[in-house]
Formats: structure tokens, sequence, C-alpha cells
């Protein structure tokens, strides 16, 4: 499965959400409502999620082996850093 891809929808700056991301897969597939979240020292990412009935967020969709999450985390955060760096060059 392929990253073909990553689509920056929303940037934020004044939370520890930093933006909101749409992935394609293939060309064929597509993931919503990843979150890039800002930690204290780095950046990650929040898979889709929903509140279940017992107050628990649950992953709507989520990568199973390690490999691939951190293949779609990379992606994402190049995308996001790519956006950044065009957010800042349109505001100049």
């Amino acid at each position: 499965m392929r990253i073909t891809d990553v689509r920056v929808r929303k940037l934020t700056s004044d939370s520890k959400m930093k933006a909101v991301v749409s992935v394609t897969f293939d060309d064929e597939f597509v993931v919503h409502d990843i979150k890039v979240i800002e930690r204290e020292s780095d950046l990650f990412i929040a898979m889709p999620s929903r509140q279940s009935g017992d107050g628990k967020f649950r992953d709507i969709a989520h990568p199973i082996k390690p490999e691939m999450r951190q293949a779609i985390q990379d992606a994402i955060l190049e995308a996001y850093q790519a956006a950044l760096a065009a957010e800042t060059t349109e505001s100049e």
C-alpha cells in the first residue's frame, strides 16, 4: 500500500492540535481527520476517532503494523512542514 497524497486541510497555531490532514492510499482510499498534535518535544499524529458510550475514544481507522504507522506519520509531518513553510511565505 502506497501513500499517494497527503493534504493538510487546516492549520492552527493556537492549540496543541496543529493541523487536520487527509491521506490517500493507492489513489483509491482516503482517511480524513488525522490530527497533527504537538507534544513537549515533538509532533505526532492521532488517527480519527469517535467517543464511545463509555466515554472512551476509539480509533475509527488505524495502521496495524508499526512500520505503516511510521510511514504515515513521516509523510504527514513532511506535508505539514511544507504547508507551514508555504503559509509563512504567503504572509511575508
